[in-house]
């Protein structure tokens, strides 16, 4: 049954969750500037979702664009929220100049490692003691097959231990910082055993890691509620605090194409509804584990799933609808 109240009315979600986890959106220079006291309410914690991605931050070698990432650190820090940094090293959203030499090839080992610490420095140092914690290597394990790695082009020139040196590059940067290994497809059986035989080798080594991110980009049905806690169980056992980094519930299945739909259907609605129960139902069990749950987003009046993988295709993915208004998913959430 959908509930009907006032704005004011409505429990804010990071104070019904507080003594289970942070509670966190991904926000851009739009939606921190159209929602502020939506974001406020209902948000203790923050992301941006593309402005301190390389590409943003260092467009141009030596040349950094602080501007937005200041904005929202500053944001958080009037309002006395946390906020998650995302990403430093991806293989995504990196501009062309890290990886080519000045004649237009493929730059050294040497230079690679060194802009990848002048960044990794410059950015950690302006927001120490500000950004609690880094997501500083993102997506690096290959999806399929035998190979650990991504293929990427940090590895092909730098090597395996490119993730190493970015993790000692961190803590250098700034000791206080906890520091994420972040993947999506996470709760994935094999990647599953990837992520930690990966993760478990840099503890091994010494370097100084702090935690996995989990992206929780799940649908209706995938992943399973058995593999996900599998997930959260193989990854704490490594001793690492693990954060909810980017999470969203779509409607659609990856292989469903439609594109004809104004709004989710009837079955889709009751179906997201009960699959937010028993995930939260699933991370507040898990909570002396999990610190931190951020949605990748405010409400459906834009996502990123708008236009992935079908473009201009609208998804319906978050706690709060169009008209930022709590869905019956918001509600079957707040009263666990």
């Amino acid at each position: 049954m959908t509930i009907d109240v006032n704005q004011g009315e409505i429990p804010s979600l990071y104070k019904v969750l507080k003594n289970d986890f942070l509670v966190g959106a991904a926000v851009n220079p739009m939606t921190l500037n159209s929602q502020k006291e939506f974001i406020v309410k209902h948000f203790n914690s923050l992301t941006s979702e593309n402005n301190m991605k390389f590409e943003n931050l260092q467009p141009e070698e030596g040349n950094f664009t602080f501007d937005h990432a200041d904005d929202l650190v500053a944001f958080a820090k009037h309002n006395e929220m946390n906020v998650r940094g995302h990403t430093l090293v991806w293989h995504n959203q990196t501009p062309d100049w890290v990886f080519d030499n000045k004649n237009g090839g493929i730059t050294d080992r040497q230079t690679l490692l060194e802009r990848m610490k002048n960044h990794i420095v410059t950015v950690m140092e302006r927001y120490k003691g500000q950004i609690n914690s880094w997501d500083v290597v993102n997506e690096a394990i290959a999806d399929n097959g035998t190979q650990l790695l991504r293929d990427s082009k940090w590895k092909q020139i730098i090597g395996d231990d490119f993730i190493d040196k970015a993790f000692e590059f961190a803590h250098m940067a700034d000791p206080g910082a906890e520091l994420f290994y972040n993947d999506y497809n996470e709760s994935d059986p094999e990647k599953r055993e990837k992520i930690y035989t990966m993760t478990k080798g840099l503890i091994e080594r010494g370097v100084p890691i702090h935690g996995i991110g989990l992206q929780a980009h799940w649908n209706l049905s995938n992943p399973s509620l058995d593999h996900i806690r599998e997930a959260i169980e193989r990854y704490a056992s490594l001793g690492l605090k693990l954060h909810i980094t980017e999470m969203d519930v779509s409607v659609f299945s990856f292989e469903d194409k439609r594109t004809d739909l104004k709004a989710p259907t009837a079955e889709m609605a009751a179906e997201q509804t009960q699959r937010y129960k028993n995930l939260f139902e699933l991370l507040r069990e898990y909570s002396d584990v999990i610190s931190s749950v951020t949605f990748w987003g405010v409400a459906d009046n834009y996502t990123w799933l708008d236009d992935f993988p079908v473009r201009g295709r609208k998804n319906w993915p978050l706690l709060f609808d169009r008209d930022l208004k709590p869905k019956q998913s918001f509600w079957e959430v707040v009263d666990l």
